[in-house]
């Protein structure tokens, strides 16, 4: 990350290798990286399952840059499937693959996290969205993520976009969340007080052979431990394109308006993880259809009504970053559903796992 980029942003969806004939997930990412290479070179890299592809956009100055770049990599990357006759579909979890059917890819680092969590590993057959947001110093990158942690869920329900697993309706909008809480340090982080601190813990977990390097932190927002930003990885993969911008867009805001507050001596109110936790499990359960806590109120209020204060919240920052265009698409998302929403609209219609595997296709091919 240069230096003194502010609130660039860089953008990593993972996506599902499809059988456009059985609707199954296929273990072809060699395939795919072996003609990508020229294609899409240092944007496109494997997961630890062969069924799953992850696209990450350069360091993006704005959001219109995001927007082109998420576009031209999901385009690129749908049009080297099909070549393979696969599709690639944008989902958090499969409806129905089994994920002891998935191959795992032959790597160092993923042999070493099957050999330390066994199943939970191997089970993790999950697709996230990942948003960094550059800031230039780690103190207030810090600061940032404290106070940041309150908004997770808000940001999160607007992503959900997995209720099936292995299946069935699993009664959740975000099932993939519940999947990968089985792994350690996931969630909410804590609060820590100072990026010594925070240095202090991760050290402690190394010396004692918990992890062997920071990114073994796999929490819902991370001080990233390479590059200078913050890492928000506690969304699902939505199915579209104008979805994950719109995502992409409330968080730079988000770390913009803290980050005017912390230079003007401003404080935001933090929150015990075991509050924001709450929120949480509702957001993954409900999706935008909930209630979600206000805890300044100390009482459950709709949705929108939270979302809507997020919104002004930051209001300020939102023309200086060119964002006005993509935070009004929330209010599509709220008038059309999640994903989870319309996967779930489309099962009802027939109760056919595949036709929402099929739907899925179309929607993450929407717009390209």
């Amino acid at each position: 990350m240069p230096e003194n980029k502010l609130f660039t942003i860089g953008i990593e969806e993972e996506f599902q290798i499809v059988d456009p004939e059985t609707r199954e997930l296929r273990s072809h990412i060699q395939q795919i990286l072996e003609d990508g290479k020229m294609l899409l070179a240092e944007n496109v890299k494997p997961e630890m399952h062969q069924s799953v592809v992850e696209m990450g956009t350069d360091i993006c100055k704005d959001i219109t840059e995001a927007r082109e770049q998420v576009t031209k990599l999901r385009r690129n990357l749908a049009n080297l499937a099909k070549s393979k006759n696969l599709r690639i579909a944008a989902s958090g979890t499969h409806p129905f693959s089994h994920w002891k059917d998935q191959r795992i890819t032959a790597h160092p680092r993923y042999k070493t996290i099957v050999t330390d969590m066994q199943q939970v590993a191997r089970a993790n057959l999950i697709f996230g969205l990942h948003v960094h947001i550059g800031v230039d110093d780690r103190e207030t990158a810090l600061h940032i993520m404290n106070a940041a942690r309150y908004f997770l869920p808000h940001i999160f329900a607007l992503s959900t976009n997995s209720p099936f697993w292995l299946g069935r309706n699993t009664g959740f909008k975000s099932y993939r969340s519940k999947v990968f809480d089985r792994f350690p340090r996931t969630g909410i982080p804590d609060y820590f007080n100072s990026i010594a601190e925070y240095d202090n813990f991760v050290n402690l977990l190394i010396k004692t052979n918990c992890i062997d390097n920071a990114k073994k932190i796999w929490w819902d927002i991370r001080a990233h431990p390479v590059f200078n930003t913050l890492e928000f990885r506690i969304c699902d993969i939505p199915m579209r394109v104008d979805e994950t911008i719109t995502l992409a867009a409330i968080m730079q805001a988000v770390v913009a308006k803290l980050h005017k507050l912390i230079k003007q001596n401003l404080g935001f109110r933090l929150y015990r993880r075991a509050l924001i936790a709450e929120n949480k499990w509702r957001a993954a359960r409900y999706g935008i259809e909930g209630k979600l806590i206000d805890f300044g109120k100390k009482e459950e209020v709709p949705y929108a009504n939270l979302i809507g204060e997020l919104l002004e919240f930051v209001d300020e920052v939102v023309d200086e970053l060119g964002l006005r265009e993509e935070l009004k698409y929330v209010n599509k998302i709220l008038e059309m559903g999640t994903g989870a929403d319309r996967q779930l609209a489309i099962w009802e219609q027939s109760y056919d796992t595949k036709n929402v595997v099929d739907y899925i296709i179309d929607e993450t091919h929407y717009g390209l």
